[in-house]
Formats: C-alpha cells, structure tokens, sequence
C-alpha cells in the first residue's frame, strides 16, 4: 500500500519540477530558444569575448542586466542613433528615447526591422526579450506602459548600446 505521505512528497517534487521549468529557475530557459534561431552575424563565444568587454559579453550574450542608473547613455540627450553593441545595426533613433525613471535608457519605438522579440520566463515572470536583429545579442525588455504614441517601454542595457551623434562627432 502507498504511504500518503510520499505520494503527496513525490506530488509536491513533480509540481516543483514543472514550476521551476516553467518559470526558467535554475538556468537559461530560453537558452535553446536563442540558439536555435539562425541570425546574420554568428560568432562563436570565444570570437564574442575577443570583441566585447566582459561586462558586455555577459549583456549581449548571456542575457545579463546591469545595474540601473549605471550607464552614462541614461545622460544622453543628443540627436543620433543607438545601435548595437555587437554589431552595429541602428536601432533607436534619439527622437524616441525618454526618461523612464528605471534606471536604464528606455525608448517608445524601435527603428523598422532593427529587433525581433521573444518571450522570456525567467525572474518568476513572463516578459518580452528584445534581441538584436541581425547578431541576436540581448538588448533588454520591451514593456507596455510607456508613453505615447506607442504605449511602449523599450527598457535596454546600456551596455548592449553605442550611441552615434548626427553631428559625427566621437561619443
């Protein structure tokens, strides 16, 4: 005869089990996601870390944070273009960043055909990762309680960014 005690303990493990899968707890859940996406620019991890600081590195392509209020494009006010750290590719035009008070630069509107999204089950929710079209690099969030005319929060690392003035000049 069962005890009733270990079917309830092994119920409890198996709903744990699935809990933490669902949720991506104890690992990359979506690390099978990106990998298995076929991108313009493919490096391998070793080519990345050769071109990318380690804090960089850890943004782009590990899907890491950094800390809030730690980049200085949170300071940015110039007409130009953000464009990814990784490789280049424009993808927010300075018209569209705003001070969102998180802590990292936010935007309301991507450029046409600059990121592509997924979704992320990590942190015990559900979000939206916004990746680099063409390198696949982790950029950060997008949200819906931005402001108009999109309602839209692109909520991005600093690090996964460069900034180019329209005027030319060095950031």
């Amino acid at each position: 005869m069962i005890d009733r005690r270990i079917l309830l303990a092994s119920a409890m493990s198996l709903a744990a089990f699935s809990a933490f899968r669902w949720l991506g707890l104890g690992g990359n859940a979506n690390a099978g996601e990106k990998s298995a996406a076929k991108f313009e620019i493919e490096k391998t991890p070793e080519e990345w870390r050769k071109q990318l600081s380690a804090a960089q590195y850890n943004v782009l392509r590990e899907a890491g944070t950094e800390r809030p209020y730690s980049s200085p494009l949170n300071k940015e006010k110039r007409k130009g273009t953000f464009a990814c750290a990784g490789c280049d590719l424009p993808l927010f035009a300075s018209e569209t960043k705003f001070e969102s008070g998180t802590g990292w630069p936010s935007f309301y509107q991507a450029l046409p055909n600059a990121i592509v999204e997924k979704s992320d089950r990590t942190m015990m929710m559900v979000r939206t990762e916004t990746l680099c079209r063409r390198c696949g690099g982790h950029l950060g969030h997008v949200f819906d309680d931005g402001p108009k005319p999109t309602g839209l929060r692109y909520c991005m690392n600093g690090l996964a960014l460069t900034f180019k003035p329209a005027d030319g000049s060095s950031t």
